[in-house]
Protein backbone atom coordinates (compact mmCIF):
# COMPACT_ATOMS: atom_id res chain seq x y z
CA UNK A 1 0.00 0.00 0.00
CA UNK A 2 3.09 2.55 0.14
CA UNK A 3 4.11 4.46 -2.52
CA UNK A 4 6.48 6.50 -0.86
CA UNK A 5 9.84 6.10 1.02
CA UNK A 6 11.32 6.78 3.96
CA UNK A 7 14.74 9.29 4.09
CA UNK A 8 17.75 7.49 4.48
CA UNK A 9 19.71 10.44 5.49
CA UNK A 10 23.34 10.41 5.04
CA UNK A 11 25.18 7.32 6.50
CA UNK A 12 27.77 9.68 7.43
CA UNK A 13 26.43 12.54 9.45
CA UNK A 14 29.46 14.26 9.42
CA UNK A 15 31.12 16.66 12.02
CA UNK A 16 29.27 19.55 11.29
CA UNK A 17 26.20 17.92 12.38
CA UNK A 18 27.48 16.49 15.32
CA UNK A 19 28.57 19.97 16.31
CA UNK A 20 25.19 21.26 16.00
CA UNK A 21 23.29 18.83 17.42
CA UNK A 22 25.67 18.78 20.49
CA UNK A 23 25.53 23.13 20.70
CA UNK A 24 22.24 22.86 20.11
CA UNK A 25 21.46 20.49 23.46
CA UNK A 26 24.09 22.90 25.37
CA UNK A 27 22.54 25.96 24.55
CA UNK A 28 19.25 24.72 26.12
CA UNK A 29 20.08 23.70 28.64
CA UNK A 30 22.38 26.99 29.79
CA UNK A 31 18.95 28.79 28.95
CA UNK A 32 17.05 26.72 30.74
CA UNK A 33 19.18 26.56 33.70
CA UNK A 34 19.84 30.38 33.51
CA UNK A 35 15.93 31.18 33.39
CA UNK A 36 15.29 28.82 36.20
CA UNK A 37 17.95 29.93 38.74
CA UNK A 38 17.47 33.60 37.81
CA UNK A 39 13.58 32.67 38.29
CA UNK A 40 13.47 31.04 41.58
CA UNK A 41 15.94 34.17 42.48
CA UNK A 42 13.84 36.59 41.52
CA UNK A 43 10.40 35.19 42.99
CA UNK A 44 12.64 34.68 46.10
CA UNK A 45 13.53 38.32 46.22
CA UNK A 46 10.69 39.59 45.68
CA UNK A 47 8.34 37.57 47.68
CA UNK A 48 10.08 36.78 50.91
CA UNK A 49 13.23 38.55 51.32
CA UNK A 50 12.36 42.32 50.53
CA UNK A 51 8.65 42.24 52.57
CA UNK A 52 10.92 41.16 55.62
CA UNK A 53 8.28 38.69 57.19
CA UNK A 54 10.25 38.54 60.30
CA UNK A 55 11.98 36.01 61.85
CA UNK A 56 11.69 32.54 61.97
CA UNK A 57 8.97 33.10 59.40
CA UNK A 58 11.39 34.15 56.85
CA UNK A 59 13.98 31.31 57.37
CA UNK A 60 10.97 28.77 57.00
CA UNK A 61 9.73 30.39 54.09
CA UNK A 62 13.03 30.44 51.89
CA UNK A 63 13.78 26.84 53.34
CA UNK A 64 10.49 25.55 52.13
CA UNK A 65 10.87 27.91 48.97
CA UNK A 66 14.23 26.12 48.72
CA UNK A 67 13.29 22.26 49.01
CA UNK A 68 10.18 22.95 46.47
CA UNK A 69 12.72 24.69 43.79
CA UNK A 70 14.74 21.66 44.11
CA UNK A 71 11.56 19.21 43.37
CA UNK A 72 11.74 20.16 39.45
CA UNK A 73 15.76 18.63 39.27
CA UNK A 74 14.72 15.66 41.52
CA UNK A 75 12.04 14.99 38.86
CA UNK A 76 14.32 14.67 35.83
CA UNK A 77 16.62 12.14 37.81
CA UNK A 78 13.19 9.99 38.71
CA UNK A 79 12.06 10.18 35.08
CA UNK A 80 15.38 8.36 33.79
CA UNK A 81 15.91 6.23 37.01
CA UNK A 82 12.36 5.24 38.19
CA UNK A 83 9.41 4.11 36.50
CA UNK A 84 6.21 6.29 36.09
CA UNK A 85 3.89 5.07 39.27
CA UNK A 86 6.98 6.30 41.69
CA UNK A 87 8.31 9.26 39.29
CA UNK A 88 4.71 10.80 39.49
CA UNK A 89 5.58 10.85 43.50
CA UNK A 90 7.96 13.75 42.36
CA UNK A 91 6.81 14.64 39.22
CA UNK A 92 3.34 15.98 40.53
CA UNK A 93 4.49 18.01 43.44
CA UNK A 94 7.39 19.17 40.98
CA UNK A 95 4.97 20.26 38.50
CA UNK A 96 2.26 21.99 40.09
CA UNK A 97 5.09 24.45 41.85
CA UNK A 98 6.43 25.36 38.10
CA UNK A 99 3.00 25.82 37.23
CA UNK A 100 1.60 27.97 39.73
CA UNK A 101 5.34 29.49 39.90
CA UNK A 102 4.76 30.85 36.63
CA UNK A 103 2.02 33.10 37.44
CA UNK A 104 4.06 34.46 40.34
CA UNK A 105 6.13 35.31 37.76
CA UNK A 106 3.92 37.16 35.72
CA UNK A 107 2.30 38.65 38.80
CA UNK A 108 5.66 40.44 39.85
CA UNK A 109 6.69 41.15 36.13
CA UNK A 110 3.40 42.81 36.02
CA UNK A 111 3.85 44.98 38.97
CA UNK A 112 7.35 45.40 38.95
CA UNK A 113 6.51 47.54 35.87
CA UNK A 114 3.83 49.34 37.36
CA UNK A 115 6.01 50.06 40.06
CA UNK A 116 8.79 51.86 37.91
CA UNK A 117 5.66 54.79 37.05
CA UNK A 118 3.98 54.92 40.27
CA UNK A 119 5.89 53.08 43.33
CA UNK A 120 8.09 56.16 44.62
CA UNK A 121 4.35 57.83 45.17
CA UNK A 122 3.03 55.13 47.57
CA UNK A 123 6.02 53.76 49.46
CA UNK A 124 9.37 55.32 50.94
CA UNK A 125 10.68 52.51 52.06
CA UNK A 126 9.53 50.10 54.79
CA UNK A 127 7.80 46.83 54.11
CA UNK A 128 4.03 47.83 53.05
CA UNK A 129 4.21 48.06 49.80
CA UNK A 130 6.06 45.09 49.62
CA UNK A 131 4.23 43.24 51.58
CA UNK A 132 0.95 44.56 49.73
CA UNK A 133 2.25 43.13 46.43
CA UNK A 134 3.55 39.84 47.65
CA UNK A 135 -0.17 38.50 49.03
CA UNK A 136 -1.29 40.72 45.77
CA UNK A 137 0.44 38.40 42.94
CA UNK A 138 0.34 35.04 45.63
CA UNK A 139 -3.42 35.81 45.42
CA UNK A 140 -3.14 36.73 41.12
CA UNK A 141 -1.18 33.13 41.01
CA UNK A 142 -3.62 31.18 43.46
CA UNK A 143 -6.63 32.16 41.64
CA UNK A 144 -5.12 31.66 37.90
CA UNK A 145 -3.16 29.14 38.53
CA UNK A 146 -6.61 27.03 40.08
CA UNK A 147 -8.70 27.86 36.80
CA UNK A 148 -5.69 26.62 34.92
CA UNK A 149 -5.01 23.42 36.85
CA UNK A 150 -9.20 22.89 37.21
CA UNK A 151 -9.13 23.07 32.96
CA UNK A 152 -6.13 21.24 32.63
CA UNK A 153 -7.08 18.42 34.02
CA UNK A 154 -10.66 18.13 32.70
CA UNK A 155 -11.31 15.95 30.00
CA UNK A 156 -10.31 16.69 26.60
CA UNK A 157 -13.44 18.52 24.15
CA UNK A 158 -14.36 17.46 21.15
CA UNK A 159 -13.30 20.00 18.20
CA UNK A 160 -15.01 19.57 14.82
CA UNK A 161 -13.64 21.06 11.55
CA UNK A 162 -15.78 21.18 8.07
CA UNK A 163 -13.12 21.18 5.60
CA UNK A 164 -13.30 21.44 2.18
CA UNK A 165 -10.29 20.60 -0.53
CA UNK A 166 -10.33 21.27 -3.75
CA UNK A 167 -9.16 17.90 -5.17
CA UNK A 168 -11.69 15.98 -2.49
CA UNK A 169 -13.02 13.14 -4.58
CA UNK A 170 -16.84 13.56 -4.44
CA UNK A 171 -17.24 9.89 -3.37
CA UNK A 172 -15.53 10.58 -0.14
CA UNK A 173 -17.81 13.38 0.72
CA UNK A 174 -17.49 13.24 4.38
CA UNK A 175 -14.84 11.22 4.94
CA UNK A 176 -13.87 11.67 8.75
CA UNK A 177 -10.66 11.98 9.96
CA UNK A 178 -9.77 11.78 14.25
CA UNK A 179 -6.93 13.36 15.04
CA UNK A 180 -5.22 12.68 18.64
CA UNK A 181 -2.11 14.72 19.63
CA UNK A 182 0.74 15.49 22.13
CA UNK A 183 -0.92 12.92 25.15
CA UNK A 184 2.72 12.72 26.38
CA UNK A 185 2.38 9.45 28.24
CA UNK A 186 4.39 9.77 31.17
CA UNK A 187 5.15 9.90 34.55
CA UNK A 188 2.08 12.67 34.56
CA UNK A 189 -0.24 11.09 32.50
CA UNK A 190 -0.75 7.17 32.35
CA UNK A 191 -2.77 4.01 31.13
CA UNK A 192 -5.99 4.94 32.43
CA UNK A 193 -6.23 8.25 30.76
CA UNK A 194 -4.88 6.66 27.69
CA UNK A 195 -7.66 4.20 27.57
CA UNK A 196 -10.40 6.80 28.39
CA UNK A 197 -9.05 8.13 24.91
CA UNK A 198 -9.20 5.31 22.91
CA UNK A 199 -12.83 4.90 24.21
CA UNK A 200 -14.08 8.00 23.38
CA UNK A 201 -12.14 8.05 19.78
CA UNK A 202 -13.24 4.67 18.90
CA UNK A 203 -17.05 5.79 19.70
CA UNK A 204 -16.73 8.47 17.14
CA UNK A 205 -16.23 5.63 14.57
CA UNK A 206 -13.83 6.95 12.52
CA UNK A 207 -12.71 6.63 9.25
CA UNK A 208 -8.58 6.67 9.75
CA UNK A 209 -7.35 7.83 12.86
CA UNK A 210 -4.11 10.20 13.03
CA UNK A 211 -1.83 10.27 15.71
CA UNK A 212 0.61 13.24 14.72
CA UNK A 213 3.38 12.89 17.56
CA UNK A 214 4.29 13.48 21.25
CA UNK A 215 2.61 10.00 22.01
CA UNK A 216 5.39 9.82 24.74
CA UNK A 217 7.83 11.33 27.51
CA UNK A 218 10.14 8.57 28.80
CA UNK A 219 11.99 5.52 27.17
CA UNK A 220 9.63 2.25 26.17
CA UNK A 221 10.72 -0.34 29.41
CA UNK A 222 9.35 2.61 31.49
CA UNK A 223 6.23 3.28 29.55
CA UNK A 224 5.11 -0.23 27.76
CA UNK A 225 2.11 -0.93 30.07
CA UNK A 226 1.17 2.86 30.11
CA UNK A 227 0.51 2.82 26.10
CA UNK A 228 -0.81 -0.37 25.85
CA UNK A 229 -4.26 0.67 25.48
CA UNK A 230 -3.59 2.09 22.38
CA UNK A 231 -3.09 -0.79 20.66
CA UNK A 232 -7.18 -0.92 20.64
CA UNK A 233 -7.55 2.05 18.45
CA UNK A 234 -9.67 0.93 15.43
CA UNK A 235 -10.70 2.74 12.18
CA UNK A 236 -11.92 2.20 8.73
CA UNK A 237 -8.58 3.00 7.13
CA UNK A 238 -6.26 2.35 9.55
CA UNK A 239 -4.06 3.98 12.85
CA UNK A 240 -1.38 6.23 11.54
CA UNK A 241 1.54 7.55 13.54
CA UNK A 242 4.54 10.34 13.21
CA UNK A 243 7.24 11.04 15.44
CA UNK A 244 7.41 14.69 17.72
CA UNK A 245 10.00 16.02 19.49
CA UNK A 246 9.35 14.47 22.83
CA UNK A 247 9.18 10.77 20.96
CA UNK A 248 12.48 11.80 20.02
CA UNK A 249 14.01 12.24 23.38
CA UNK A 250 12.86 9.52 24.31
CA UNK A 251 14.45 6.81 22.12
CA UNK A 252 12.55 7.52 18.34
CA UNK A 253 14.00 4.47 16.82
CA UNK A 254 12.32 2.36 20.15
CA UNK A 255 9.12 3.60 19.82
CA UNK A 256 8.72 3.28 15.97
CA UNK A 257 9.38 -0.49 17.01
CA UNK A 258 6.82 -0.40 19.86
CA UNK A 259 4.33 1.58 17.88
CA UNK A 260 4.07 -1.19 15.20
CA UNK A 261 3.20 -3.61 17.79
CA UNK A 262 0.25 -1.06 19.30
CA UNK A 263 -1.37 -1.23 15.24
CA UNK A 264 0.00 2.03 14.11
CA UNK A 265 1.23 2.97 11.30
CA UNK A 266 4.60 5.35 10.70
CA UNK A 267 4.63 7.23 8.10
CA UNK A 268 8.66 8.42 7.64
CA UNK A 269 8.66 10.83 4.86
CA UNK A 270 6.58 8.86 2.81
CA UNK A 271 3.11 8.45 1.96
CA UNK A 272 0.11 5.54 1.47
CA UNK A 273 -2.59 5.67 -1.00
CA UNK A 274 -6.03 4.92 1.09
CA UNK A 275 -8.68 3.65 -1.04
CA UNK A 276 -12.24 3.75 -1.18
CA UNK A 277 -15.13 3.02 -3.56
CA UNK A 278 -12.94 3.34 -6.50
CA UNK A 279 -11.06 6.53 -5.56
CA UNK A 280 -8.45 7.15 -3.52
CA UNK A 281 -6.52 9.84 -1.62
CA UNK A 282 -2.58 10.13 -0.50
CA UNK A 283 -2.03 10.18 3.30
CA UNK A 284 1.94 11.21 3.73
CA UNK A 285 4.08 11.50 6.88
CA UNK A 286 7.28 13.67 7.83
CA UNK A 287 9.48 13.00 10.96
CA UNK A 288 9.77 15.65 13.47
CA UNK A 289 10.90 19.48 12.15
CA UNK A 290 14.20 19.17 14.13
CA UNK A 291 14.38 15.50 13.82
CA UNK A 292 17.63 15.88 11.71
CA UNK A 293 19.59 16.49 14.75
CA UNK A 294 19.08 13.04 15.93
CA UNK A 295 21.32 11.63 13.46
CA UNK A 296 21.48 10.20 10.06
CA UNK A 297 18.30 8.67 8.93
CA UNK A 298 16.18 11.10 11.13
CA UNK A 299 14.47 14.50 9.88
CA UNK A 300 11.83 16.01 8.00
CA UNK A 301 11.57 15.58 4.26
CA UNK A 302 8.63 16.58 2.50
CA UNK A 303 9.54 16.16 -1.12
CA UNK A 304 10.30 12.53 -0.69
CA UNK A 305 6.94 12.14 1.50
CA UNK A 306 5.16 13.29 -1.52
CA UNK A 307 7.21 12.16 -4.21
CA UNK A 308 5.31 10.12 -7.12
CA UNK A 309 1.87 12.07 -6.25
CA UNK A 310 -0.65 12.44 -8.95
CA UNK A 311 -1.52 16.18 -10.33
CA UNK A 312 -5.26 15.42 -9.20
CA UNK A 313 -4.70 13.42 -6.16
CA UNK A 314 -5.65 15.44 -2.78
CA UNK A 315 -2.54 14.66 -0.38
CA UNK A 316 -3.21 15.10 3.45
CA UNK A 317 0.08 15.46 5.34
CA UNK A 318 0.55 14.49 9.16
CA UNK A 319 3.39 16.58 10.62
CA UNK A 320 4.19 17.15 14.29
CA UNK A 321 5.57 20.88 14.37
CA UNK A 322 3.18 23.31 12.29
CA UNK A 323 6.58 25.01 10.84
CA UNK A 324 6.13 22.30 8.47
CA UNK A 325 3.35 23.82 6.60
CA UNK A 326 5.91 26.21 5.05
CA UNK A 327 7.40 23.22 3.09
CA UNK A 328 4.24 21.86 2.53
CA UNK A 329 2.56 24.84 0.97
CA UNK A 330 5.86 24.54 -1.40
CA UNK A 331 4.76 20.91 -2.29
CA UNK A 332 1.03 21.77 -2.90
CA UNK A 333 0.20 19.68 0.00
CA UNK A 334 -3.62 20.21 0.26
CA UNK A 335 -4.17 19.66 4.46
CA UNK A 336 -1.58 19.64 6.62
CA UNK A 337 -2.63 17.78 10.86
CA UNK A 338 -0.14 19.30 13.53
CA UNK A 339 0.03 19.75 16.97
CA UNK A 340 3.70 20.64 18.61
CA UNK A 341 2.19 24.25 20.02
CA UNK A 342 -0.60 22.79 22.88
CA UNK A 343 -2.38 26.14 21.84
CA UNK A 344 -0.21 27.92 24.18
CA UNK A 345 -1.12 25.25 26.84
CA UNK A 346 -0.85 28.45 30.07
CA UNK A 347 -2.09 31.66 28.55
CA UNK A 348 0.18 33.93 27.79
CA UNK A 349 2.40 31.09 26.65
CA UNK A 350 0.53 31.42 23.01
CA UNK A 351 1.36 34.60 22.57
CA UNK A 352 5.17 33.58 22.34
CA UNK A 353 4.18 30.45 20.03
CA UNK A 354 2.34 32.94 18.00
CA UNK A 355 5.83 34.90 17.58
CA UNK A 356 7.75 31.65 17.18
CA UNK A 357 5.89 29.56 14.65
CA UNK A 358 3.25 31.61 13.64
CA UNK A 359 0.54 29.15 14.05
CA UNK A 360 -1.08 28.27 17.39
CA UNK A 361 -4.04 26.27 17.20
CA UNK A 362 -7.28 26.28 14.91
CA UNK A 363 -7.78 26.28 10.75
CA UNK A 364 -5.28 28.12 8.56
CA UNK A 365 -5.41 28.76 5.39
CA UNK A 366 -2.79 30.17 3.06
CA UNK A 367 -3.10 29.46 -0.68
CA UNK A 368 -4.93 26.47 -1.62
CA UNK A 369 -2.76 24.44 1.45
CA UNK A 370 -4.90 24.76 4.89
CA UNK A 371 -3.28 23.48 8.23
CA UNK A 372 -5.52 22.21 11.72
CA UNK A 373 -2.97 22.88 14.45
CA UNK A 374 -4.57 20.79 17.49
CA UNK A 375 -4.21 22.03 21.36
CA UNK A 376 -3.04 18.23 22.16
CA UNK A 377 -5.11 15.93 23.73
CA UNK A 378 -2.83 16.02 26.88
CA UNK A 379 -0.76 18.38 28.56
CA UNK A 380 2.95 18.80 29.19
CA UNK A 381 4.76 19.62 32.66
CA UNK A 382 2.03 21.93 34.92
CA UNK A 383 -1.12 20.21 34.65
CA UNK A 384 -2.82 23.13 33.89
CA UNK A 385 -4.31 25.11 30.84
CA UNK A 386 -5.78 28.45 30.76
CA UNK A 387 -7.41 29.73 27.53
CA UNK A 388 -6.31 26.07 25.34
CA UNK A 389 -8.42 23.26 26.59
CA UNK A 390 -6.96 19.47 25.30
CA UNK A 391 -9.20 18.16 22.51
CA UNK A 392 -9.92 15.52 20.17
CA UNK A 393 -9.69 16.52 16.82
CA UNK A 394 -12.56 15.68 14.18
CA UNK A 395 -11.94 17.09 10.92
CA UNK A 396 -14.45 15.78 8.41
CA UNK A 397 -13.66 16.52 4.54
CA UNK A 398 -15.40 17.28 1.59
CA UNK A 399 -15.22 18.71 -1.85
CA UNK A 400 -14.79 22.25 -2.65
CA UNK A 401 -18.05 23.73 -3.51
CA UNK A 402 -16.44 25.99 -5.96
CA UNK A 403 -14.98 22.83 -7.81
CA UNK A 404 -18.30 21.84 -8.26
CA UNK A 405 -17.70 18.67 -6.07
CA UNK A 406 -16.96 16.61 -9.24
CA UNK A 407 -15.24 13.24 -8.95
CA UNK A 408 -11.66 12.75 -9.33
CA UNK A 409 -9.54 10.53 -11.09
CA UNK A 410 -7.12 8.20 -9.51
CA UNK A 411 -3.40 8.77 -10.79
Amino acid sequence: MADGHPQTGNENPGRAQMILRVATIAAFVIVMSSVFLGGTYYLASRLLLEPAWGEPQTAYLLGLFGLLALLPVLQGLAERLAPPRLSKLVAWPANLFLGFAFYLLIGLVATDLALLFVGAAFDEGGTTLPRSRALLVASFALTAGGAALISGLAAPRLSRHDIELARWPCELDGLRIVQISDIHIGSMIHAPFARSIVERVNALEPDLIAVTGDLVDGPVHHLEEEVAPFADLRARHGVYFVLGNHDYYSGADAWLEHVRKLGMRPLRNEHVRIERDGVSFLLAGVDDHRGHLFGPGHGEDVPAAVEGRGPDEALILLAHDPSTFRAARREGVDLQLSGHTHGGQIWPFDLLVRAAIGFVSGHYRRGKSQLVVSHGTGYWGPPMRLRAPAEIVEITLHPSAAEGRRPLANA
